[in-house]
């Protein structure tokens, strides 16, 4: 929600004298307001995307993307482990509170550089002039793991969600885990129709799912409120330590990473600025409502799961090896109409897998076109008359697939991917806020924005940098003890290894190819 004060920016009456850029086959209402191409041209980049979203769709995809309320469903038996139901109603005040200050910093540094680089290219204008082009590059390549893992997580709880449907209505069938591996490829190969052959039709696709995913809330709450036996309020305060660490408190920590989990992942629209009109304005308006009424809705559905759970020993001992589902279940006591309820849940996350293809293959595509990845000629290309980064779409969907062929083997090693993702993009965030607060306490001036924090800016930053590093350093962590190599939380040796890796890379190749953002910006201090 825009709660700040919108500024008009000093470049709003400037005229724009120079030749305009090639226009890539993208007819004129594509190319976007005056206002989109000075910012092009002052990012030093060419327009090569159609810029089809406005508002509305652009908050429809944020709110797919992230879809915040669909995600808690398969996530928050691990608050159950660590933390309890107390811990899922005051945590997730907690961590709404402080992701919100988080992505007001990043709104703000949206509406000055609106690239679909993000991140990286942020870092790359506001870290210290010595540092600027090694954190940049870092932080291309942790967007990069981020997205990328994300995705293929997300397709692969569509394929678990559909095996636990499937283990509901069939007594006997035995679970397989290539079964969801296929399934999983399978949702991946549904999302490149999508992304290419009616990638114009994406932003109405996103303004419809924005309806379903709003009707889709309500056909699951209401059945739970009406049908489900209903708990005592005390519930709220009971903090639980199932996963054995030495205090509560402890596990209460590790158990915000079920809240958080569900409420990152809003940089997806900053990878889309390219093809937003408007995008200096509209995009950090869209990223601050997205936030505000996904957290809003996501807690709405944290009480409701905390109040109509039923007996938790059955839910956690379900055959469907979905809690959620086993919740339907109890609460409706009807086949029929658990399937319906959970048939929603798939749609709206098969829609989310749609939108993150779109999202991972932006971002890769940008960092490609500054030379931060291995064959980036290749990667950053743009077909004439598709004007969609169709090589970069077809990568993500091949990584996605490979990554889950991972679950054939291991699906531990599987789920320590997926917990890669989300430090990946919290890291992104830190760094990134980081040189902002570097910035602004230089002195050094901050480009102009349309969308402004005003005075209070720099407290925002600290503080969102003060709730990142507790909940960054407990993503790490496994959820019970004793740790063994099965229940190991092996993200921290995921994430070492892959910096290790971009890091080989710079040395030996990436620092004579990477052109950082910083180089192409003609802005007029």
């Amino acid at each position: 929600m825009d709660t700040s004060q919108v500024n008009k920016s000093p470049i709003d009456d400037v005229q724009i004298v120079e030749k305009e850029p090639d226009d890539g086959g993208i007819a004129s209402r594509y190319r976007g307001t005056a206002a989109d191409k000075r910012d092009m041209m002052v990012l030093g980049k060419t327009q090569v995307l159609r810029r089809n979203f406005k508002f509305i769709t652009m908050l429809g995809f944020a709110s797919t993307v992230t879809a915040s309320w669909e995600f808690l469903l398969p996530l928050f038996v691990f608050v159950l482990i660590d933390g309890g139901t107390a811990d899922l109603f005051w945590g997730f005040i907690v961590v709404a509170i402080g992701i919100s200050l988080v992505y007001a910093s990043l709104a703000e540094i949206a509406s000055m550089c609106p690239t679909a680089g993000g991140q990286y290219h942020w870092v790359s204008e506001f870290a210290p002039p010595k540092m600027q082009k090694l954190l940049s590059y870092t932080v291309g390549w942790l967007c990069a793991i981020g997205w990328q893992v994300y995705l293929a997580g997300d397709c692969f709880m569509v394929g678990t969600i559909i095996q636990g449907l499937r283990a509901l209505n069939v007594a006997d069938y035995e679970w397989k885990n290539w079964h969801g591996t296929l399934l999983t490829i399978a949702v991946v190969a549904f999302s490149i129709v999508f992304n290419t052959f009616l990638a114009t039709r994406l932003p109405l696709i996103e303004g419809t799912v924005l309806i379903l995913h709003l009707a889709g809330f309500f056909g699951i709450i209401i059945p739970l409120w009406v049908m489900a036996p209903r708990a005592h309020p005390h519930i709220l305060l009971e903090f639980s330590n199932n996963g054995g660490w030495s205090t509560t408190g402890v596990s209460a920590m590790i158990g915000l990473t079920t809240p958080l989990s569900v409420l990152i992942g809003y940089d997806c629209s900053v990878h889309m600025s390219e093809e937003i009109q408007d995008a200096s304005l509209t995009l950090p308006r869209a990223i601050m409502w997205s936030v505000v009424s996904n957290a809003v809705l996501s807690f709405i559905m944290a009480v409701t799961l905390i109040f109509t759970l039923g007996d938790i020993q059955s839910v956690l001992e379900t055959p469907t090896f979905q809690p959620f589902i086993q919740v339907f279940f109890n609460a409706t006591q009807s086949y029929a109409g658990t399937n319906v309820m959970t048939t929603i849940v798939i749609i709206l996350l098969v829609s989310c897998c749609i939108s993150e293809v779109a999202t991972a293959s932006r971002q890769i595509w940008s960092f490609a076109r500054d030379k931060g990845l291995p064959g980036s000629n290749w990667l950053s290309r743009v077909t004439p008359g598709w004007n969609v980064p169709v090589r970069a779409v077809f990568v993500s969907v091949v990584v996605s697939s490979l990554l889950a062929c991972i679950n054939l083997g291991s699906s531990t090693a599987l789920n320590a991917i997926n917990s890669l993702g989300g430090v990946s993009i919290l890291s992104s965030y830190f760094i990134t806020i980081s040189c902002l607060v570097w910035r602004r306490v230089s002195g050094k001036p901050l480009p102009p924005r349309r969308w402004s924090l005003g005075r209070v800016g720099l407290a925002i930053n600290i503080a969102s940098l003060l709730f990142l590093a507790p909940v960054w350093f407990f993503a790490f962590w496994p959820l019970a003890t004793p740790v063994t190599s099965g229940t190991m939380n092996w993200s921290s040796t995921m994430f070492g290894g892959t910096i290790l890796f971009a890091l080989v890379y710079y040395a030996f190749w990436a620092r004579h190819q990477y052109v950082g953002p910083v180089l192409q910006v003609k802005r007029d201090e």
